[in-house]
């Protein structure tokens, strides 16, 4: 056996030895993954009139969730297409993606662009902080994983698509729908 080829082993035995002992330590302080049953998130209450007319709002974050069957395909394609296209494809997090980012913003010399897939922003959404820093991405990869074990693609795309924040106020597909357009989100075409 050649001194290069025991380098190389040793390095890719510390490699996954790092690897191991990161996902044992960060695994043990993280919460539990919710699914669609336990997602519970802030929404507007409407004041409603004696006569039963709607006569104003209160709401910290502007959200009303809708069930992922209102949400047109086009919709749907149209996140998927744009934020993680492997989306159907990955366990969760996509290691090519991920590259990619990694050296653009390396030769960049700053953060130009992220490499989280949809199940990845699930996860920071839902349950981490939105702090940057490389033990919250380790934390993220972890439950991205997890989230891909414990729900369908289908309710990770529900909770996505109801909790992501979509500018000036809009916290979700519905909420961007009435805000940019003045409709319902199942009321949208690829017009």
């Amino acid at each position: 056996m050649s001194r290069s080829f025991k380098v190389f082993l040793f390095l890719l035995a510390l490699f996954f030895f790092t690897f191991g002992g990161s996902v044992w330590y960060f695994s043990a302080s993280l919460p539990k993954v919710i699914g669609p049953q336990q997602y519970r998130p802030m929404v507007v209450s409407n004041v409603i009139s004696a006569g039963g007319e709607k006569i104003g709002e209160f709401f910290e974050l502007r959200r009303e969730p809708v069930p992922l069957e209102k949400i047109p395909n086009v919709v749907i394609n149209a996140f998927i297409a744009s934020e993680d296209a492997q989306f159907f494809s990955h366990k969760g997090i996509d290691l090519r993606g991920i590259t990619r980012a990694l050296i653009k913003n390396f030769l960049a010399g700053r953060v130009t662009q992220g490499g989280s897939t949809i199940t990845q922003q699930v996860a920071r959404n839902l349950l981490l902080t939105p702090e940057r820093k490389l033990s919250r991405k380790i934390k993220e990869v972890i439950l991205a994983m997890r989230i891909e074990r414990e729900l369908s693609k289908k309710e990770i795309l529900y909770l996505y698509l109801n909790e992501i924040y979509l500018g000036h106020g809009a916290y979700g597909v519905q909420s961007a729908a009435q805000n940019y357009f003045g409709t319902n989100v199942w009321e949208l075409n690829l017009a």
